[in-house]
């Protein structure tokens, strides 16, 4: 049985939670969903700029925690960017 998931301290409320590519019918799109506390992991490191160590004390997380939801991130987006699909942010981070 798996671990109960560790609340993640986030300060991201998006406003915007839909990203598409240009000229494709939503009909025949494919979706990437980026979670919240992925949103965040992205905001901390790759926009302002701030170290693992730091990004993952301000989210409330380990260090190998935060590094895996940032690889999750990095990889749904690139997904998104390579082939063409769209990104929907959810709101509320899943539990498993």
């Amino acid at each position: 049985m798996a671990r109960p998931k560790k609340s993640r301290f986030i300060q991201i409320d998006p406003e915007i939670t839909y990203f598409k590519p240009r000229a494709v019918p939503m009909s025949s799109l494919e979706e990437v969903n980026l979670e919240l506390d992925e949103l965040e992991a992205i905001r901390l490191k790759d926009l302002k700029g701030l170290d693992q160590r730091k990004s993952a004390q301000k989210m409330k997380i380990s260090v190998t925690t935060f590094q895996r939801i940032l690889n999750s991130a990095h990889k749904k987006i690139a997904d998104a960017l390579i082939f063409g699909k769209a990104i929907a942010i959810k709101r509320e981070i899943a539990q498993h």
